[in-house]
């Protein structure tokens, strides 16, 4: 017999059916003279090798299903995975685009206060160069006076 299996087997069946002889004429011509022991054993041979044709298949469904259910699981934990990191990136430019904004107010802040203390220094120097201003215009006037009282007591002395 053949070890190819139910098909193989299927086949040894149908063969053994054509090969058989005819029994009879005109309406009964489909009829066969059979050998029935080795029909009976095809079949035997069939049954026999279902059971173990229907767990190979079963166990290959099996398999297939696991790598199945595996790549999906591979497939959920890879877009996890990638959410994850999407949400990383996510999160780290958006610590990016707040600590921009931070810089930007620190730079912002420090350039009025440079502009407020340039201003009050400006304002700092026009007053003391005022006060400076004022005690030369006293000291000058004093000096004016002085000379003038010298001048006048140098003429009366002549």
């Amino acid at each position: 017999m053949d070890d190819t299996g139910v098909l193989g087997l299927l086949e040894e069946l149908s063969i053994l059916l054509e090969d058989s002889k005819p029994v009879g004429f005109g309406r009964n011509s489909s009829l066969r003279q059979v050998d029935i022991a080795a029909a009976l054993e095809i079949m035997d041979e069939i049954r026999d090798t279902f059971p173990s044709e229907f767990a190979q298949a079963r166990q290959i469904v099996r398999e297939r299903q696991g790598l199945l259910d595996d790549a999906e699981a591979e497939a959920s934990r890879m877009v996890e995975d990638a959410r994850s990191q999407a949400m990383t990136i996510a999160s780290e430019q958006e610590i990016v685009r707040i600590s921009q904004q931070q810089a930007d107010q620190v730079l912002a802040d420090a350039r009025e206060l440079e502009r407020q203390t340039r201003a009050g220094a400006e304002d700092y120097a026009d007053e003391v160069f005022s006060h400076v201003e004022q005690s030369l215009d006293t000291l000058l006037n004093n000096v004016r006076r002085c000379r003038d009282r010298l001048n006048a007591t140098t003429q009366s002395m002549r």
